[in-house]
């Protein structure tokens, strides 16, 4: 993997009291947490130019740390992070084997949010920035229904669903939620923070008694008030906090593993552009050498087609023939001897989805296939989940969503109001149907299900041959569940990571000594920049560029919020794919937790 993490040593120096080093001073790790892990490496990371963390990345180097025999701890920086509770649980499971090692695993912010003191519970220490602040009011959900929003400026939402439960057109169909959905939803977020509390009574050493104790008086609470709630172990000024190592390990402390240190290089030289130029007809080898296990990424929404770095507004589409043709690249080779479906997905195109797992299928019969669950397969996401042969879930994923959803928005009532006059002519039988004016009309809606209802019925066949024992009437309509709970429900196999399904998935092929390799395989030079300078949105009337995008983008960010924004670009995202097919098994990503 190639990374080019900034190394924290220069920071550490500026803000670190002078020290002057004993004999045998006691050498410690270091990591530092900012931002939000990808769950792949960049397609150009092989040039060296890609700076981006991964989830695996970081989990290997917390496992590192155990091989140091003269390394007895590891600090855990966190600073401005942005972490997925999947992603928590992920680390924290690296965490727990670092501890089981014999090592010590301290954390320190300078403040403390929910996900923050979730990584805490699997700490040995938890520290805080003296004078910092800690906040742990509970799970906060918010959905956002645009029914009368879209009838005031002309728009008229069109929509069926499958599934009682499924819930993805209540964002534009209703004005509130219906009583299933309003179950469905209500019982995913109890699971969630279920699983919230038990991390933290585990963790922390609570009870449920103490934990609401906890959680009443630290919504917001001074670093004191923390430690005196049993939430955080010691407030210490970064300056000092070498200092306060030192008591607990008996001596000067430094930093003898500095895990975010750059590995890589740049591949070319930067100064020389002739080596820039013959980069453009280069393309990057991705052929495995050795004993290998594949990890092959469904990340984002499910599109026909290929990849997009980013929809409308940004925002990763994973596309059907990109995934196909990284199956066929697996499928030749031999040292590839087993394969990982790393699924982190709300779904999307049905027939993508289906193409996708016709793939699976294929890779099954040459090398086995596992799959490991992100923060969520749902809807086509899990259609390709049931293609393994076995299912891995952190207990918090998000799993489920058999459902299937279509529709369009007729968009006569805004052309009204705008003063357009559209005017329409067909030829054929059906034509009609693909009106951007007017809803469709009972006969049609009649025949859009019909169609809706023969792609229900092959994601429930889907399921029934991947999940033998699964009872689809407690499973199927849209439901949702986390992944304790799905377990109960024999949707998924095991409670694990990646890291679980990658070691297990080797030990039952017989690796001992394997690679791991991401596919898909990463892009060229050339589809570099055709990527980052090529392509337009085209509208009627209208063509947008890259940069007009940027600006419309981040005017919403900072409108809505980055947390809301990419839960409203996502649903748009998933909502424009209607312009091409009129099926979509995706689920509603308006809905943020926090």
């Amino acid at each position: 993997m190639m990374r080019l993490s900034k190394s924290m040593l220069p920071l550490v120096a500026g803000l670190l009291s002078p020290v002057v080093l004993a004999a045998d001073p006691v050498g410690l790790a270091w990591l530092e947490l900012s931002g939000t892990p990808t769950e792949q490496p960049g397609p150009f990371a092989w040039l060296g130019l890609d700076e981006s963390e991964t989830l695996r990345s970081l989990v290997e180097r917390i496992d590192e740390v155990a091989y140091h025999d003269d390394v007895p701890g590891l600090v855990v920086r966190i600073k401005d992070a942005a972490l997925g509770v999947t992603q928590i649980q992920e680390l924290g499971q690296a965490i727990e084997r670092l501890r089981e090692a014999g090592k010590k695993v301290h954390l320190f912010a300078e403040n403390y949010g929910t996900g923050e003191l979730l990584l805490g519970s699997y700490a040995d220490e938890v520290l805080i920035q003296s004078g910092g602040a800690v906040s742990l009011p509970g799970l906060y959900m918010e959905e956002m229904f645009l029914r009368d929003t879209m009838e005031w400026v002309g728009l008229r939402p069109d929509f069926v669903q499958v599934g009682a439960y499924k819930g993805a057109e209540e964002m534009f169909m209703n004005a509130a939620p219906s009583p299933a959905w309003e179950k469905n939803i209500s019982s995913l977020l109890d699971g969630m923070y279920g699983n919230m509390r038990s991390m933290l009574m585990v963790g922390y050493g609570f009870d449920e008694t103490e934990l609401d104790r906890a959680m009443e008086q630290a919504w917001w609470a001074t670093d004191q008030q923390a430690i005196e709630l049993g939430l955080i172990d010691g407030a210490v000024d970064l300056p000092l906090l070498y200092d306060h190592l030192g008591e607990q390990y008996d001596g000067q402390i430094e930093v003898a593993v500095d895990l975010n240190e750059a590995t890589t290089e740049v591949a070319f030289d930067t100064s020389n552009p002739f080596a820039i130029l013959s980069l453009l007809s280069k393309k990057p080898t991705h052929k495995a050498t050795s004993p290998t296990i594949a990890i092959l990424h469904i990340d984002g929404a499910i599109i026909d087609g290929d990849s997009t770095p980013g929809g409308f507004m940004g925002g990763a589409q994973v596309g059907s023939r990109t995934i196909r043709n990284a199956i066929e690249d697996i499928l030749e080779q031999d040292m590839i001897k087993g394969v990982v479906v790393r699924i982190d997905s709300p779904g999307g195109s049905a027939i993508a989805s289906e193409v996708i797992w016709q793939g699976l299928q294929r890779l099954k019969e040459d090398k086995p296939v596992w799959v490991s669950v992100g923060s969520m397969a749902a809807s086509g996401g899990y259609y390709i989940a049931v293609g393994g042969s076995k299912i891995y879930a952190n207990s918090s994923s998000i799993v489920g969503s058999i459902g299937v959803v279509g529709g369009k928005i007729a968009m006569g009532g805004l052309y009204d109001k705008l003063h357009i006059n559209v005017v329409e002519r067909t030829r054929g039988p059906m034509a009609s149907i693909e009106s951007s004016t007017t809803p469709w009309s009972e006969a049609q809606r009649a025949l859009v299900r019909e169609r809706m209802t023969e792609t229900y019925d092959q994601f429930v066949g889907h399921v029934k041959e991947g999940r033998p024992g699964i009872d689809i009437s407690k499973t199927a309509e849209g439901r949702l569940f986390v992944g304790t709970d799905a377990i109960d429900l024999k949707m998924v196999d095991a409670i694990g990571g990646l890291d679980d399904a990658i070691y297990e998935l080797a030990d039952e092929v017989g690796l001992d000594d394997f690679e791991v390799m991401d596919f898909p395989g990463p892009k060229s030079f050339s589809e570099m920049i055709e990527e980052m300078f090529g392509g337009f949105v085209q509208a009627p009337g209208v063509m947008l560029g890259r940069a007009q995008l940027n600006t419309v983008a981040t005017t919403l960010r900072e409108v809505l919020g980055p947390q809301r924004f990419e839960m409203v670009r996502d649903a748009i995202n998933a909502g424009m794919q209607l312009r091409h097919e009129p099926v979509l098994l995706t689920m509603p990503r308006v809905i943020m937790v926090r």
